[in-house]
């Protein structure tokens, strides 16, 4: 195997044997194959495209078949032995229906043999054109790599609003374009940059849909007081990222006497109107996605992933664990998905009732809920604030908290900003510094979560409203610093929505990530001045 997609990568190079996350090379390596696979499928599927033949179930298997492959969300085996049979079945069949048709379905001698249009299981399980390293180029390997972590990004953005039912026809118009992008020998690295950039672009399409979807159904995040002890009765802790699947959850469990905790960045959930009418729905548990192996052995009750964020699992609460939608890990119960979208939970409900009560770990609440509705209406306050100086900077801190102990940079940096600073987060980066108590200035908090990396898009919004009043052009002219904490791919898809919108002088940390070339990484400093986190001193001058 040979990954290097996530910030933890072994030795900040490549993980070769098995993942830092605990991903097994074989796991890996299907990964890679079911990739190639999707790129077979774009292929065909945009011929059909051109011709109006695109059936939605195949964009939505290309969307959670790319969404399965991100770091801490499936390490089923038999999964991706699934995925990629039924993938070159789908991609044979559109092949054979546009044939049928008379349509011209030759192949772009420009990729690589075998190509993935064409290419069969036999030949792809002994190819070595399928992974990382197949590109010789450092810097085309790079930008391909970057281009493909951007895919993967946005896939999981879009499947929560198209779970939702709300879908953009040019984001899946993307996915193939950047899909075959990467296997296109004639593309430059002028040509591979551009079609990052506009990854970036329709990275913001996605966010801006997802953050729709959101709204729409369950209302604008709420300031909320989110309570962060336990009760007496038996619980079920839902992780991951996934409202809908809270939704049938609280409405199954109703009257059942099993409450309901959320954990690591479901905890925003509190938040939406929709949710406050559920007597049995707590508050959260816990803290960061990595904290799960001692947490979910305290939490007692069964465990539901919804999507990425996934630990491989101990033997001490293996059997409470739950997966269901495209999270996997073999030897635990998976809960299927029914053709319109619900789901069954009656067997984890029961399952619960079974167990003790969780283990307090912590008590009090936490504030949340400023997602970019609710800070708008405090717009007022702020100005008056900026303008009498009571506020001097505000500093995004979203991303992605990890396991690494680099990262108690981000708690000493909160820690030491100026009073007159607003955090603005989103992200389990939080978990760094939202329980720290920093306070507020005239009544704004100092940590304002607008929730989940899902709800990055609400910072951009606040952004653009700062602008719109400060009557600011360049968005580099406003009084926000940008120190972002990225783990895997979906940070790169912000990061990517965050340049698109000519943001510049961005703090990336806490390492580099490994798949950015020299040559690549000096384009990305040249043009937006992006900076290696270095130490909190440095930073702080710099950034403020």
């Amino acid at each position: 195997m040979f990954c290097f997609q996530c910030q933890e990568t072994s030795k900040g190079t490549g993980c070769t044997k098995a993942g830092v996350c605990g991903k097994q090379g074989n796991v890996a390596d299907l990964q890679d194959r079911l990739i190639y696979v999707l790129k077979g499928i774009a292929y065909y599927n945009s011929i059909a495209r051109k011709h109006g033949s695109v059936k939605s179930s195949t964009e939505r298997f290309m969307l959670d078949s790319l969404f399965s492959t991100l770091t801490n969300t499936n390490f089923s085996e038999s999964t991706f032995e699934e995925r990629i049979t039924e993938g070159i079945k789908i991609r044979d069949s559109i092949r054979t229906e546009l044939e049928s048709k008379g349509i011209d379905t030759g192949t772009n001698t420009n990729v690589n043999v075998p190509h993935p249009a064409t290419v069969t299981r036999d030949e792809l399980d002994v190819s070595e054109n399928v992974g990382v390293l197949a590109t010789d180029d450092e810097d085309i390997r790079s930008l391909r790599e970057l281009l493909t972590y951007g895919l993967k990004g946005i896939s999981a953005y879009a499947h929560h609003a198209a779970v939702l039912g709300y879908t953009d026809e040019t984001i899946f118009d993307f996915f193939e374009k950047g899909l075959l992008a990467t296997v296109d020998d004639e593309l430059s690295v002028d040509d591979l940059t551009g079609l990052v950039l506009e990854c970036g672009d329709v990275s913001l399409t996605t966010l801006q849909l997802l953050d729709k979807a959101n709204s729409q159904v369950y209302g604008h995040q709420q300031p909320t007081e989110i309570n962060i002890g336990t009760r007496e009765n038996p619980g079920i802790l839902i992780s991951g990222h996934d409202l809908k699947d809270l939704e049938q959850l609280l409405e199954q469990s109703q009257g059942t006497g099993v409450d309901i905790y959320t954990h690591g960045e479901m905890i925003p959930a509190k938040a939406y109107p929709s949710f406050k009418k559920y007597d049995n729905f707590i508050g959260n548990y816990g803290n960061a996605w990595w904290k799960q192996k001692e947490e979910f052995d305290k939490f007692n009750g069964p465990i539901l992933m919804t999507t990425n964020c996934l630990v491989p699992p101990k033997k001490s609460y293996i059997d409470r664990i739950y997966t269901t939608s495209i999270v996997g890990f073999d030897g635990v119960q998976h809960i299927e998905v029914n053709e319109d979208g619900s789901k069954d939970f009656s067997k984890i409900i029961e399952h619960a009732k079974k167990c003790a009560a969780p283990e307090q770990i912590e008590d009090g609440t936490v504030l949340a809920g400023f997602a970019h509705n609710a800070v708008l209406n405090l717009a007022d306050k702020v100005v008056d604030a900026i303008k009498q100086g009571n506020i001097s900077k505000f500093v995004v801190m979203a991303g992605c908290d990890g396991r690494h102990k680099e990262r108690q940079y981000y708690t000493d940096f909160a820690q030491q900003l100026p009073d007159d600073t607003v955090i603005l987060t989103a992200g389990c980066a939080k978990y760094r510094y939202n329980k720290l108590g920093l306070g507020d200035i005239d009544g704004i908090p100092r940590v304002l979560d607008a929730g989940q990396c899902n709800d990055s898009y609400s910072l951009i919004v606040i952004a653009q409203k700062l602008a719109e009043v400060f009557e600011v052009d360049d968005i580099n002219e406003l009084p926000i610093a940008y120190n972002i904490a990225w783990y895997e791919q979906k940070s790169v898809a912000v990061l990517l929505a965050l340049l698109s919108l000519g943001v510049r002088n961005i703090n990336l940390g806490p390492t580099l990530p490994a798949f950015l070339s020299p040559n690549v990484l000096n384009v990305l400093v040249d043009k937006f001045n992006i900076s290696p986190a270095e130490n909190v001193e440095a930073d702080m001058k710099r950034l403020l």
